[in-house]
């Protein structure tokens, strides 16, 4: 049994290296096509946790201290590119159709939370806020919000597990979509002219310019480990608002808040504020996996059919308000894919209609990378009164 705190984090990463290893070796592989890298790591670091590998008391100060360093670390660079002027760009409909998205994705929750409440295990309404985090923004949604409304990490393996298995299967319907586009759009009688505008080419000034080099990763690792540790320090002297406000949600609040004015300003050309984010996001998800077991699995069906109910309302209100407000595929379809997918799929499920669009799709997911933790909160605030 580890004891030792350096040892401790010292496995974790290695087996975060590792599990990113095979996941780039065996790229093609089709199991690994719909397990991503973050799903193995959690899995991974679970496992050795199930078999006793770990003192979980011992590797306490360790825990703590690296996961709320990196944390705070980890949102702000994940905000850098994200660019306001290039948001409001996207003009009312587009910005519209991703709020759409959000109020059924609320409704999805709220509705089957109520049904199912009494098969769930006690607290699964903090596991379900921060997975409404995670399908109103992304992954680093859901961390942050794991520590904010302090899900039991048992209870945060089902909804990994959910945000896995039931994510897949909603991309791939995205995916499925895109032929039938035109059909969609003469149903709504949607205006296409979104798709021939000049967004892409203004969105695209975010991408980096240049390759990352040494210099950069170390005035993002200077940058994001400052903010990190101001706004640690000025969220411990800040009041407690209720359950949800807490020291910890300050500190997120002010490490976002800075990372969003940065993002305006030339730091946020610096190339390779991404990948460095990943890394922190691949270490905490394999601190929190490794608090967690697998002794419970057996309540994971519930949450499975949980998962596909919330995104079948959400279907279903995403086709009646497209008809509504006349919305075409594009747009609904990157919206959804926004909040539910993130960085990782609307990127791509734009580029499935024109590689020119893929801009368009980083800053939708930019924009639930920013509201996601916040929505996640809101939505576990309901599921509490519920």
């Amino acid at each position: 049994m580890i004891t030792d705190g350096f040892f401790y984090i010292a496995v974790l990463v290695a087996l975060a290296a590792l599990m990113v290893g095979i996941e780039n070796k065996f790229s093609s592989n089709r199991f690994l096509k719909f397990i991503p890298g973050i799903v193995l790591i959690y899995i991974g670091a679970a496992f050795l946790q199930t078999i006793g590998l770990f003192d979980n008391e011992a590797t306490a100060p360790a825990y703590s201290i690296v996961k709320n360093a990196l944390l705070p670390a980890m949102l702000m660079m994940m905000l850098l590119k994200c660019d306001i002027r290039s948001i409001i760009k996207l003009g009312p409909r587009m910005l519209g159709g991703y709020f759409v998205a959000v109020i059924s994705i609320i409704l999805g929750f709220a509705i089957v939370y109520l049904i199912f409440n009494h098969f769930y295990v006690a607290d699964t309404w903090r596991a379900f806020g921060a997975l409404a985090g995670s399908w109103t923004g992304g992954s680093a949604n859901m961390v942050a919000l794991q520590d904010i409304l302090q899900v039991p990490e048992n209870i945060f393996g089902y909804v990994l597990m959910m945000d896995t298995i039931n994510y897949a299967v909603w991309v791939m319907f995205m995916f499925w979509l895109v032929p039938f586009a035109g059909a969609f759009n003469r149903w709504t009688k949607a205006d296409t002219t979104i798709m021939d505008n000049g967004l892409a080419e203004d969105a695209g000034k975010m991408n980096d310019m240049q390759g990352t080099e040494f210099k950069h990763m170390m005035y993002l690792l200077g940058i994001g480990l400052l903010v990190s540790a101001l706004a640690t320090l000025a969220g411990n002297h800040l009041p407690a608002l209720g359950d949800v406000f807490s020291s910890t949600t300050w500190t997120i609040l002010i490490a976002s808040v800075i990372g969003l004015i940065l993002g305006q300003t030339r730091i946020s050309k610096i190339p390779g504020a991404l990948d460095v984010s990943n890394v922190m996001l691949y270490i905490i998800v394999a601190l929190i996996a490794s608090q967690s077991d697998f002794s419970q699995i057996a309540q994971a069906p519930i949450y499975l059919i949980s998962g596909f109910l919330i995104m079948l309302i959400h279907l279903v209100i995403m086709l009646l308000l497209g008809k509504l407000f006349k919305y075409d595929l594009f747009t609904l379809g990157i919206a959804s894919l926004a909040n539910i997918g993130g960085m990782a799929s609307a990127p791509m499920l734009a580029a499935s209609y024109s590689r020119s669009l893929i801009p368009v799709g980083v800053v939708m997911a930019l924009i639930g990378s920013f509201l996601g933790t916040y929505f996640g909160m809101f939505i576990g605030k309901i599921l509490e009164i519920l």
